[in-house]
């Protein structure tokens, strides 16, 4: 680690983050370095045929996000690891809940969005289109709005399938420990508010939060819903990818504020986005000793992100000279970081809001320490003898960074940089903001449209590593067929050709359309 100047650090960062000027490298070993220990049988149960094969756990990344809404579930990376694995998707086997919508799904679909207003105005704008243009975007918001809040989406959620992938958008480890599913429709029940202009319907967390833990019972918690499972047939393979939006919205509202008292509290936490490392052990040691009670012969823990990566946050410089260079040559990190439609040369940091390189650092070494209580943990579940695994998705993101060290030989290169090879179907993909126009995708292809989640493609990846993960701990799978998930990836095989106008006409209000992180 290189000596930390003043240039370095942000005055407002906690003192239990160790603050670092390199990345840590990828975590290629998912035993963490560790043989498992002698059983304490029946705390580590294995179980030879268990009923729920696949059990998943975590936040939108499991959830099945993708451009603002979790829409196509059965694309998510948990659905296309169960059937990798054997399992089809159903009731009967592996379950995951729908969403429609006007749009298609929950809370909103930038990409179905943008489908709509290509079959109305076709493949570009007139001078008279862009004046017309606000009018029909306001009526599509509108109408999905209503469907959320007024419409069949505000209906009870159904409580007869108990979902195989637990997954809910939006949700940090708080929320996976004591957040239940009458909470969730108590929530839902209050008055929406029709806004005129309402990018998101009111309470769509927790419509969704509702839809996937009501068919376990009113009290029913992430965490007791998978325990319900595990009881009732055990769980062959359980993976808890948490964590994430314990740090996300920093980048996604471009503010640091730093977690303190209440951070454990679900009435007071939401005054806070990134948690200090401390308090993150705190509550991930929490659902470690919840995790250890559940019947399930495998347990596959997923690292944090580091969310600067994500092309939500947009590295920009205002010297004039030193366009798209970082703050010094070598370095991870840009000067600022701001929403990626304003344009470099357009940015200006008493205008636009942003954080700064030192906040971004502060930010990835948090995560740096929250993957190393992950990791500790796993290390000590299986001196206990308990087959508990790493998934690096960290290391994954890492890897594929393409403004931080693909583009960057010396920041690559100072950072012992270890790229991650994509499959060949989708190796012209890269982790830029999505671009495209008429003529087709222009950059990008990793992320969706709202710069935070995967496209069915990344969810692909992401199952893929899920799938080698479980190989070290001995299960089979078949290989993800990558050509035909391009062709079910609707952003990527049929780009829409509106993105770049449709950016130039919202720059003023689009942070309403990445709300939710």
């Amino acid at each position: 680690m290189s000596r930390l100047t003043a240039e370095h650090l942000d005055s407002l960062t906690p003192n239990d983050v160790v603050v670092t000027d390199t990345a840590p490298g990828p975590n290629s070993d998912p035993t963490a370095g560790t043989a498992l220990g002698r059983s304490r049988a029946p705390e580590a149960p294995s179980l030879a045929d268990p009923d729920h094969p696949l059990v998943t756990i975590g936040d939108s990344l499991t959830h099945g996000v993708t451009s603002g809404a979790v829409y196509r579930t059965e694309l998510s990376w948990p659905a296309l690891a169960a059937l990798a694995l054997g399992q089809k998707l159903g009731p009967a086997d592996f379950a995951v809940p729908s969403y429609r919508g006007p749009l298609g799904g929950l809370p909103l679909n930038i990409e179905g969005l943008l489908r709509k207003l290509q079959a109305k105005f076709g493949n570009d704008l007139s001078m008279f289109e862009k004046l017309e243009f606000p009018i029909v975007l306001q009526r599509l918001l509108d109408g999905n709005e209503d469907y959320w809040e007024r419409g069949d989406g505000s209906k009870p959620a159904p409580t007869g399938t108990r979902w195989s992938n637990l997954g809910i958008y939006g949700w940090d480890l708080r929320d996976a420990l004591e957040s239940c599913a009458g909470r969730a429709v108590e929530m839902t029940s209050e008055p929406a508010h029709d806004g005129f202009f309402g990018a998101t319907p009111d309470h769509d967390n927790d419509i969704a939060a509702a839809s996937v833990l009501a068919p376990f019972g009113p009290s029913a918690t992430q965490l007791s819903a998978a325990d319900s499972l595990g009881a009732h047939g055990g769980i062959g393979t359980l993976v808890v990818a948490l964590g994430s939006n314990n740090a996300l919205d920093a980048v996604v509202s471009k503010a640091v504020k730093w977690s303190g008292p209440g951070f454990d509290d679900l009435d007071r936490k939401a005054a806070f986005n990134v948690w200090r490392p401390t308090h993150f052990a705190i509550e991930f040691n929490r659902l470690v000793t919840s995790l250890k009670k559940i019947t399930a012969t495998r347990v596959v823990l997923a690292t944090v992100p580091h969310v600067t990566v994500a092309p939500i946050a947009k590295g920009v410089n205002t010297d004039p000279k030193r366009r798209g260079k970082k703050w010094e040559d070598g370095s991870r990190y840009f000067p600022y970081y701001c929403d990626p439609w304003i344009e470099e040369k357009d940015f200006r940091p008493d205008r636009h809001r942003h954080i700064t390189h030192q906040q971004a650092r502060a930010i990835d070494s948090a995560i740096d320490q929250y993957n190393v209580t992950i990791v500790d943990a796993v290390r000590a579940a299986r001196k206990q003898g308990r087959q508990w695994f790493v998934l690096d998705l960290c290391g994954l993101l890492d890897g594929l960074a393409y403004r931080r060290y693909e583009k960057d030989s010396k920041a690559a290169a100072d950072n012992q940089w270890v790229p991650y090879e994509l499959p060949k179907p989708i190796e012209h993909l890269d982790s830029r903001f999505f671009r495209s126009d008429r003529s087709g995708r222009l950059q990008g292809g990793l992320f969706g449209l709202d710069g935070i989640h995967p496209t069915t493609s990344a969810y692909g990846v992401v199952a893929h590593e899920l799938l080698q993960v479980l190989a070290v701990a001995g299960v089979t799978s078949k290989p993800i067929d990558f050509t035909a998930l391009l062709a079910r990836d609707t952003l990527n095989s049929d780009p829409p050709a509106l993105v770049n106008s449709m950016l130039q006409l919202i720059a003023p209000f689009a942070t309403r359309f990445v709300s939710r992180a």
